[in-house]
């Protein structure tokens, strides 16, 4: 049995998601990781067990209202209580307007902001009866700006923000803890080194997100006390332009 219940990463990908899950399984949580395609979590997975946690991987298409009921109806009755939700789910895709296809900005928005409403919602409705948890969810500049080529990206991502200031608003007094984080600039993936590695080289190693550093905002967020929560906290290297 875990120390403090669960906290569920949706979105759990090889960067930020994984550190995220690393971080509160080091804490005595049990992290419940879930992904599109469930094979894809075992090294994650092996790898928090090797190193004394608990972690449990789900496949998971978080745009299907059913999925994400039963997926959180799963954990309250067969794993435990749900402390923290951090939904990281992307969507970052690039598009020109006039070749932006309605089934394209369809796909993104379900991605960026109907699972992470439906995400957000269930997660609620388990915290809500207990009067805590946190809901964490993962923004990015386009959640506030929107750049040539990412309008899909942009809308779907504004939507997320949009959806968790209503929730900080509506559950904030009813004791649960809804943050916006908004990453800025580029995080240290395998992707990013072998598609960007000129501006990787030309910023240097402080002008890239590390997801272990990320991570332990989002821990520290987690553990604001009541009378000090922040809404939204913004994250970029020292040398991103903003």
């Amino acid at each position: 049995m875990s120390v403090h219940g669960v906290c569920c990463v949706i979105g759990a990908g090889d960067a930020t998601g994984s550190a995220v899950a690393r971080r509160f399984a080091k804490e005595g949580y049990t992290v419940c990781v879930a992904r599109r395609t469930e094979a894809a979590l075992k090294p994650l997975v092996d790898q928090i067990t090797a190193e004394g946690g608990r972690a449990l991987a789900f496949g998971l298409d978080a745009r299907r209202e059913d999925a994400v009921v039963n997926f959180f109806q799963h954990i309250e009755a067969e794993v435990g209580p749900v402390e923290v939700l951090v939904f990281n789910v992307g969507g970052n895709v690039r598009f020109p307007v006039l070749e932006t296809t309605a089934q394209k900005y369809f796909k993104v928005w379900e991605m960026c902001a109907l699972a992470g409403f439906l995400a957000g919602r269930e997660a609620a409705r388990v915290m809500l009866p207990r009067g805590r948890g946190s809901i964490l969810f993962t923004g990015a500049t386009a959640s506030v700006r929107g750049a040539a080529g990412f309008a899909a990206f942009a809308g779907g991502k504004a939507a997320l923000r949009a959806l968790a200031q209503s929730m900080a608003r509506e559950f904030g007094p009813q004791g649960l803890h809804v943050v916006h984080v908004i990453i800025d600039g580029l995080i240290d993936t395998v992707f990013t080194r072998e598609n960007f590695a000129q501006r990787v080289a030309d910023v240097g190693p402080e002008g890239i997100l590390n997801p272990d550093h990320i991570a332990q905002a989002y821990w520290w967020l987690h553990c604001q006390p009541r009378d000090a929560w922040t809404f939204e906290l913004d994250l970029r290297p020292s040398v991103e332009r903003w």
